[in-house]
C-alpha cells in the first residue's frame, strides 16, 4: 500500500477517477474497488484518483489523494478541493497513464479532464448518479446553485470520449440533463455472485441461524444511504401499517443523514422492537448472511439508477420489493424475478402481506433473479478490459 501522495511508479496505469473511496461505503465506491480489483488482477494495472480521507486505504494498488473537505449536510462524504492542492497537478502529469475512466463529474472527474487534455489520453466517464436530486438537497438553501453545477456535469460528459451507463433506461435521465452524445451500456456486476454454491434454502437458514433470526418471522431488509430520496419514508409509514398484522422484523443497512429521525419515527410508533437500525456493516461476510437471512429487499426508491444493492440481495436468494415505474426497477419482470409496488405504504405493506401468503412464488422469483439479476464483477470487468483494449486501438 502506497502513502496518501505516493507517486505511481509502474508504467501505463488505468486512472480511475472518483470522488468516494472506502472507509466510505456506497454502490460508487464498490464499483470503482471493483474494477480496480478485477483489472488488477488482469494486468491492466490501476491507479486510483480521489480526495483524501483520514484512513488510510487499504488496497494494493495506487492510490493518488488530494485535499478535501468533509460534506457536513451529507456525512460521511467528503468534498476534494484540487484547485487547494499544490501538489496533485504536477502528479498527474508526471504520472504514465494510458487510459482515463471517470465514475463522478465533480472534482476528480475535473482532473482526469485535465489529464485527458494534457497528455491526449481517451476518458470514459460513468453516469451512475441522479445527481440533480444529490444537488436539490445539498443546496436547498441555495436552489440558485443547482443549475450553475448541471452545466458542469453535463460539460463534463460533453468532455468525455465515451459515456457509460449501468442500464438502458438511465439513458432517460442522461438525455434529461442535455447530454446528446452516443451511450453505452455496461452493466455492473457482483462480489457475492459466488456465495451460495448449494441450496439456496438451506443456506439461508443458516444465515438466519448465525444470525440469531427467528425463522417464523418475515425478515425484511433495507440497505443503503439512509436519506429520504431513496424512499424510506413509504418503508417506514408501511411498517406501521403492517404492525399487529404480520408477524415482521425489519433490518435497515447504512446510514445517512436522515437516520436520526428513523430513529425517533421507530420509537414515537412503538416498532423499535420490530425494526434494527444497524448501522453501516462493512464486513461483507457479515452483509452478505443479512442479506441470505431476509426473505424481501424492500427498496422504494425513484432516485437510483441501478442499485448494486439489488444485486446483492438478489445473489443472496432475496427478491427485491421495488417502486414501479423506477429506474431501479426497469430490470424486473413483474412476479417474475422481482415484485413491484405503487407508489404508497399502503401498496407497500399489502405487496408484502401478498408475497408472504404466497410462498412458492416468493421462491420461485428468488430463482429467477439470481439467475438474470447476478453477474460478477470479474465477469464485468472481462467485458470493460475488453472495450478498454478497443478504445486504446481506435484512440491510437
Amino acid at each position: 500500500m502506497k502513502g496518501p501522495y505516493s507517486h505511481p511508479s509502474t508504467k501505463g496505469l488505468y486512472g480511475i477517477f472518483n470522488d468516494s473511496f472506502p472507509p466510505i461505503l456506497d454502490g460508487v465506491t464498490l464499483t470503482v474497488e471493483n474494477y480496480a480489483r478485477w483489472l488488477a488482477e488482469k494486468g491492466k494495472i490501476p491507479c486510483v484518483v480521489t480526495p483524501w480521507n483520514p484512513v488510510p486505504p487499504q488496497c494494493s494498488y495506487d492510490v493518488m489523494r488530494f485535499f478535501s473537505l468533509p460534506i457536513q449536510s451529507r456525512k460521511p462524504y467528503r468534498y476534494g478541493y484540487p484547485k487547494l492542492d499544490p501538489f496533485i497537478w504536477k502528479r498527474l502529469r508526471d504520472t504514465d497513464f494510458r487510459l482515463l475512466h471517470s465514475h463522478c463529474p465533480f472534482s476528480s472527474g475535473r482532473l482526469a479532464v485535465y489529464v485527458k487534455k494534457h497528455r491526449n489520453l481517451p476518458l470514459i466517464g460513468t453516469f451512475h448518479s441522479k445527481y440533480r436530486s444529490d444537488l436539490k438537497h445539498s443546496f436547498r438553501r441555495a436552489p440558485w446553485c443547482i443549475p450553475i453545477i448541471m452545466k458542469r456535469i453535463l460539460n463534463f460528459f460533453n468532455a468525455c470520449d465515451h459515456v457509460w451507463i449501468p442500464q438502458k433506461q438511465v439513458e432517460e435521465t442522461v438525455r434529461e440533463y442535455g447530454y446528446e452524445g452516443p451511450l453505452t451500456v455496461v452493466e455492473n456486476g457482483n462480489d457475492f455472485a459466488s456465495i451460495i454454491t448449494g441450496d439456496v434454502w438451506n443456506y439461508k437458514m443458516e444465515a438466519k441461524r448465525r444470525l440469531g433470526m427467528n425463522p417464523s418471522e418475515v425478515a425484511l431488509l433495507f440497505v443503503g444511504q439512509h436519506i429520504w430520496e431513496k424512499g424510506i419514508r413509504t418503508i417506514l409509514d408501511a411498517l406501521v401499517l403492517l404492525d399487529g398484522k404480520l408477524d415482521f422484523t425489519m433490518n435497515f443497512i447504512g446510514n445517512g443523514y436522515a437516520a436520526a429521525e428513523m430513529e425517533e419515527f421507530l420509537k414515537r410508533n412503538r416498532l423499535d422492537s420490530r425494526v434494527r437500525m444497524r448501522g453501516v456493516i462493512r464486513d461483507r461476510d457479515t452483509l452478505s448472511d443479512y442479506y441470505a437471512a431476509s426473505d424481501l429487499f424492500i427498496f422504494p426508491s425513484p432516485y437510483d439508477n441501478a442499485p448494486l444493492v439489488l444485486r446483492e440481495a438478489t445473489a443472496m436468494g432475496t427478491p427485491g420489493l421495488l417502486l414501479d415505474g423506477s429506474t431501479a426497477s426497469e430490470v424486473i419482470v413483474r412476479d417474475s424475478n422481482g415484485f413491484l409496488s405503487d407508489n404508497s405504504p399502503q401498496s407497500f405493506a399489502d405487496s408484502i402481506r401478498w408475497i408472504h401468503n404466497n410462498p412458492t412464488l416468493l421462491r420461485d422469483v428468488s430463482l429467477r433473479a439470481r439467475a438474470t439479476l447476478v453477474r460478477s464483477w470479474e465477469d464485468v470487468v472481462d467485458e470493460v478490459s475488453g472495450r478498454y483494449d478497443k478504445i486504446l486501438k481506435d484512440y491510437k
